[in-house]
């Protein structure tokens, strides 16, 4: 099958918790905060699990900690698919939103990071 995305994806293993949703005018708050488990992620986006069922075409606010303070990045997030796994959970694909290109720098240094290690 051929690669259609963007940018590489690279592993990455990091803990989320998604507390409140929007999209336009509405706003989903979540009971509790939903755990989620970061596998992948890209210079244009994020992909993750949870067993909880989100919306898609939703947005939340998300910090991702790429390996150190200074790859830290807080960013905006939209749920653009969703796929049900034989496991139970959900597996998410996400895009970042307005993110500027000057932060690429981050993505660069976190992939020299997984190369390296």
């Amino acid at each position: 099958m051929e690669e259609k995305r963007r940018s590489k994806r690279m592993p990455i293993r990091l803990e989320l918790a998604v507390s409140r949703l929007f999209q336009q005018e509405k706003i989903e708050n979540l009971d509790k905060k939903t755990p989620i488990i970061v596998i992948d992620v890209s210079k244009h986006g994020i992909g993750f699990i949870t067993t909880s069922d989100l919306p898609t075409g939703f947005y939340f606010n998300a910090k991702l900690d790429l390996g150190s303070p200074e790859n830290s990045l807080y960013c905006v997030v939209q749920i653009i698919r969703k796929t049900e796994r034989e496991d139970g959970t959900i597996a998410y694909g996400c895009e970042f939103v307005g993110m500027a290109p000057v932060l690429n720098y981050i993505f660069d240094n976190y992939e020299a990071m997984v190369e390296n290690a």
